[in-house]
């Protein structure tokens, strides 16, 4: 008997070979390579990813295909963990591992969050998601989001192989594309300063069709002449939108409002 997707979980198979493959590719995957693989399902990705690399762990919510998974591959270095990817542990897997993931739309942000600022962090992640969302991790100055900011100071991040709806069993309402995020070595955050960059950056987003006089002025309680000279010192116009600044913009805010604040 066919497993029936579970809604509640957003399952939508893809099948198509060459997108699969393209996926794995987009990976650069060696014989050496350990691949976390996140949410398997009907192990049509698994098969693509061994074709390229030796070892795989599998983190599969839904625990029937979990248990069909785990005897799909005999003779395979397959490990498949019957669990929340968001409560799996990722400082048991060995350093530099590679994610590819094929994620249900609506825990893509969770994941992104928890795999970038995990302690052992993946050397790559190759996600298929939302185009729309794939397209956000990935933009650039005029059409950054906190989502691009949280990603890319952990990250680079670039899009990869696209995958439209009309090739999932069922059919999504929208298309789907691969963004691949390349961990920088070392992130362009201090670990110290994390907390207080993302408290500047949410308070620029918190208002983002507004300029950022006003919504870094609200975002941190400070008034309008005081947020104009902490943008001016930044070498950021307040006229500016939070969507038109690089991390580099945010980090040179950043530094002057912890110079202000002591």
């Amino acid at each position: 008997m066919a497993l029936q997707n579970n809604k509640s979980l957003g399952q939508h198979w893809l099948k198509d070979r060459d997108i699969l493959a393209g996926i794995a590719d987009d990976a650069e995957l060696n014989q050496d390579d350990f691949v976390l693989e996140i949410g398997p399902g009907l192990g049509t990705l698994t098969s693509e990813i061994f074709r390229r690399a030796n070892r795989v762990l599998a983190v599969e919510f839904d625990a029937e295909l979990a248990r069909k998974l785990s005897g799909q591959f005999p003779g395979k270095q397959l490990e498949v963990v019957n669990e929340d990817i968001l409560q799996f542990d990722l400082s048991k897997l060995p350093a530099g591992y590679k994610v590819v993931a094929n994620v249900p739309y609506y825990i893509t942000s969770k994941i992104i969050q928890k795999l970038m600022t995990a302690e052992n962090k993946p050397s790559t992640v190759v996600i298929l998601v939302q185009k729309e969302v794939a397209e956000r991790v990935a933009a650039t100055p005029g059409d950054m989001s906190i989502l691009a900011v949280s990603a890319q100071v952990y990250a680079k991040a670039r899009l990869g192989i696209e995958a439209p709806k009309e090739y999932f069993t069922p059919p999504p309402k929208v298309d789907s594309q691969v963004v691949v995020l390349e961990t920088r070595d070392t992130p362009l955050v201090n670990s110290s300063d994390e907390r207080l960059f993302f408290r500047v950056v949410k308070a620029g987003f918190s208002a983002k069709r507004k300029k950022l006089r006003s919504s870094i002025s609200a975002g941190l309680a400070l008034d309008k002449q005081t947020t104009d000279e902490l943008l001016q010192a930044a070498n950021v116009s307040p006229d500016d939108r939070a969507e038109d600044l690089s991390i580099d913009d945010w980090l040179r805010i950043m530094r002057h409002y912890k110079g202000m604040i002591g």
